[in-house]
């Protein structure tokens, strides 16, 4: 018989938690989360009992953490950068951001702590940089069995089409990317994750969950969003609606917002967004409106009792849920793990 060994993880850039609840909901004790966004702390220990620290990954000092494992226990690394640097809008207009170092980073922490087995969440383009190959690289220099690859989110019963760059590397053997869970018959969609949520209207919150809010509209995006059709766009509008901007032949590629969602589709992803109508395709369904926090916060599959601070503004909490890693991705990458250390311990 196997012996059942105890699992820990450390979660850096752990934001209010998305991945560490799904770790935890996997099993795997997450033993701290590291953030330098202070406004994280109260959802990140509230929700996930869990010590959140406080601090900048470009100069916190790793062997502070080292000590947080217990003794003999396989030790975990997670982490998902800031995607911004890797995005395939960044690149295009070829910004410089120091955020690309936050990968450098990351090895820095593994350098210190020493992990049996990393896992990292991003962007699809980041799999194109030479930030990331470089990465790859180190980890296998310093005896890391690497995997990466693409993912849909939906192919994992996450509501959205979210695309996802998913890398797992262990001391111990290769460990496989999991499978998919959900055929395209099968996925989650938008009716299925908020339908049953209490009719609300823009700019109200709902009487008995201060996160069920959105914002308001003005009245001429009160009137464009009533002429957009669920799974359409701003071409639907007539004429006289239309930004200026649009009625020009550079305007043709604003394809991807001023839309509904559709009740029988899965979501759009999930951005820092998505409480504005014009940011995205964000509007609701039926309701006039987009988004509330709840909802979205949802659609990234954190429980619908998650606690968030109800003293933060829209701004604030909508960087919370569209940075973070859906829970339920979370979990399937911590069954991964879970799997993978009963298959070679």
């Amino acid at each position: 018989m196997k012996r059942k060994h105890r699992i820990e993880a450390i979660d850096l850039f752990c934001g209010i938690g998305g991945l560490t609840f799904g770790l935890q909901e996997a099993g795997i004790r997450v033993v701290a989360g590291l953030d330098n966004d202070s406004t994280c702390r109260f959802s990140y220990e509230k929700n996930n009992k869990t010590e959140f620290v406080e601090g900048d990954i470009s100069d916190y000092d790793f062997e502070n953490m080292s000590e947080m494992y217990s003794e003999g226990s396989i030790r975990v690394l997670v982490g998902c950068a800031p995607c911004q640097p890797f995005s395939s809008l960044t690149r295009a207009i070829k910004t410089k951001c120091e955020k690309w170092g936050l990968l450098k980073q990351f090895f820095r922490a593994v350098q210190v702590l020493k992990p049996d087995v990393i896992s990292i969440e991003n962007v699809v383009g980041i799999m194109t940089t030479s930030v990331f190959n470089q990465f790859v690289e180190d980890l296998a220099e310093m005896g890391y069995f690497v995997s990466f690859g693409e993912i849909r989110c939906a192919d994992y019963g996450i509501p959205q089409i979210r695309r996802r760059m998913i890398l797992l590397a262990s001391k111990f053997d290769k460990i496989e990317i999991p499978e998919s869970t959900h055929s395209k018959d099968e996925y989650v969609t938008v009716q299925d994750a908020i339908g049953e949520l209490p009719h609300i209207k823009a700019g109200q919150t709902d009487e008995k969950d201060s996160m069920h809010r959105t914002r308001n509209l003005s009245d001429l995006n009160l009137e464009r969003i009533r002429n957009s059709t669920p799974g359409g766009t701003w071409r639907d509008w007539d004429k006289r609606l239309l930004p200026k901007c649009y009625l020009k032949e550079s305007g043709k590629g604003y394809g991807p917002v001023y839309g509904r969602m559709k009740w029988d589709k899965v979501a759009p992803t999930i951005t820092t967004q998505f409480s504005t109508y014009g940011c995205g395709r964000f509007g609701h369904p039926e309701q006039d409106r987009a988004l509330s926090v709840r909802e979205a916060s949802i659609i990234q599959t954190f429980p619908k009792n998650y606690i968030f601070d109800k003293n933060l503004g829209m701004r604030t909490l909508g960087c919370h849920v569209g940075n973070a890693v859906p829970p339920k991705l979370g979990a399937v990458i911590g069954k991964a793990i879970q799997k993978h250390i009963g298959e070679v311990t």
